[in-house]
């Protein structure tokens, strides 16, 4: 048997790596793990990123919470990551699959006013017309109250975190509800950067 068939619990994931611009960067770094209430998800760290599974409002509200702990220190924080739904090629994680909806950060987090730079690309893995549902994915995104603008290979946001964060889950669960088998979407954000767009 094929171990790299898709299974059909939807698990989703998210890679990424987060990298504060300061001297103190580990202490940021842990400050941010310790206030996160990772417990709806499955967790594993290496050296070169951090892996988050389980159900998508989980994934979402551990990973912005994340970033959101390690910005309001005032670092330069950098932030990249890539989410995904569909095809993973594994099973570990998928215990967290039974976890409820209600997740366990916003409430901490959502108080929390950062402005962000940001860059995503959607892709939609399967077949059908894939740039028709990226336009519209990319058009709703300016109903979450951020900047939305074009740059090369991807689509920049300019706003407030939690804003940002919200419109990209909708995105990627619209994405993966009408009919993706695969979605992967990729973001990078800043804050807090000294080259931030006047």
């Amino acid at each position: 048997m094929n171990k790299f068939i898709c299974g059909s619990n939807r698990i989703a994931g998210c890679s990424f790596s987060i990298h504060p611009m300061r001297d103190d960067f580990i202490e940021i770094i842990m400050g941010a793990l310790k206030n996160v209430d990772t417990s709806k998800v499955w967790m594993q760290t290496d050296e070169v990123t951090t892996l988050v599974r389980g159900r998508i409002p989980h994934v979402f509200d551990v990973t912005k919470a994340i970033f959101l702990h390690a910005a309001k220190t005032g670092a330069h924080v950098a932030f990249e990551a890539t989410y995904s739904v569909g095809c993973t090629g594994d099973t570990a994680g998928d215990v967290y699959m039974a976890e409820d909806d209600n997740v366990l950060n916003k409430k901490n987090v959502d108080v929390i006013k950062q402005e962000a730079a940001t860059k995503f690309a959607l892709y939609p893995l399967g077949g059908g017309d894939y740039m028709e549902q990226i336009y519209t994915q990319i058009e709703a995104m300016k109903q979450h109250g951020v900047e939305v603008s074009g740059t090369h290979y991807a689509t920049r946001l300019d706003g407030e975190v939690v804003n940002i964060f919200n419109g990209l889950e909708k995105v990627f669960i619209d994405m993966e509800e009408s009919g993706s088998s695969h979605t992967v979407m990729t973001v990078s954000m800043s804050a807090n950067s000294p080259s931030a767009k006047n």
